[in-house]
């Protein structure tokens, strides 16, 4: 018999996909924070550059050329996968991460016209702020089975 919270935990890794941009050093920070702070292993990985990322982006109705966006794929293994993208998808990896992240999501009351055009501002700056790599980063190790791309 399986323990009810080994279960429980099997259930939800990687159990949501976050699309991120491989050469962007405010992605790169991003990475690094969840990958710390997702402790029960909720979000698997794929860069937008990578195939699935791309298909997934593709699918979405966006351009994979155009890496101006962040995309979650929430319940990505399922048929009831959702996408989210831009606020929306920070709101929910904040929200899925727990306490004390969680408590941003009282950020929707903000209206998705002007959290998306804050978003859209760093989303223009954020190579001149963080800087860029040459190409994308190889997680270490530990973390490479939450990686969908290699």
């Amino acid at each position: 018999m399986v323990h009810p919270e080994a279960q429980q935990r099997s259930v939800l890794v990687g159990a949501h996909l976050v699309l991120y941009d491989g050469v962007c050093g405010l992605c790169s920070r991003l990475l690094e924070f969840l990958l710390r702070h997702d402790r029960r292993h909720v979000f698997s990985f794929a860069s937008l550059q990578g195939p699935v990322g791309q298909s997934i982006v593709e699918r979405s109705g966006g351009s994979p050329g155009e890496l101006t966006s962040f995309y979650v794929v929430a319940d990505y293994q399922t048929a009831a996968s959702r996408v989210f993208t831009r606020s929306d998808a920070a709101l929910f990896v904040a929200g899925a991460l727990g306490w004390p992240w969680k408590a941003a999501r009282l950020m929707r009351v903000v209206p998705r016209r002007i959290r998306d055009r804050a978003y859209d501002v760093v989303a223009r700056n954020r190579y001149r702020v963080f800087g860029r790599y040459d190409r994308c980063l190889v997680p270490r190790p530990e973390f490479r089975r939450r990686f969908i791309d290699g």
